[in-house]
């Protein structure tokens, strides 16, 4: 039971300390006198004097009512780019990517067909050299043998064919 009471306190104080987080990060008097509470920047019409509070400096002693001081100047706005930016370079990049593997892709493509082709080339060149029968259609559909002369010509084209395979 005391475990339950100890993590209740424990994540109560967590949600408390995060909520502190949450207050307006801007405390500035306008020109009326009156605060302004804000999570954005005054505007720049704003002396620095009139500026109460700003991220990253201490909290000086006027917003508790004691006279005013002039307080320190708010951060530089960083150079690091806007969540904008950032945004469309990833984006640029992801493209970039994707058009990468695209072309890997397209690449291991053409390189299994240019390999399957070659590999048809070698088993005609090895059935035009083991002297065995090719026959072919004539364009009139009948079927006509390779002659010697056709068939040393078929071995020196796939032979030129697959310099081209290496």
């Amino acid at each position: 039971m005391k475990i339950f009471a100890a993590r209740t306190v424990a994540a109560t104080l967590l949600l408390a300390l995060c909520a502190a987080q949450a207050t307006a990060q801007y405390v500035w008097r306008d020109e009326k006198g009156t605060k302004q509470y804000s999570d954005m920047p005054p505007p720049a019409s704003v002396p620095q004097n009139r500026i109460l509070k700003a991220p990253g400096m201490r909290t000086p002693a006027n917003e508790t009512g004691a006279t005013e001081t002039p307080a320190p100047t708010p951060p530089a706005p960083s150079s690091s780019p806007s969540l904008s930016e950032r945004n469309a370079e990833f984006m640029k990049r992801r493209s970039e990517a994707a058009e990468k593997e695209k072309q890997a892709a397209d690449k291991a493509v053409q390189d299994a067909e240019r390999k399957r082709a070659c590999q048809q080339t070698d088993l005609y060149r090895q059935a035009l050299e083991s002297g065995e029968r090719i026959s072919r259609r004539t364009p009139s559909g009948e079927r006509a043998y390779l002659s010697d002369e056709e068939r040393a010509q078929a071995i020196k084209d796939t032979r030129k064919q697959l310099e081209n395979c290496r």
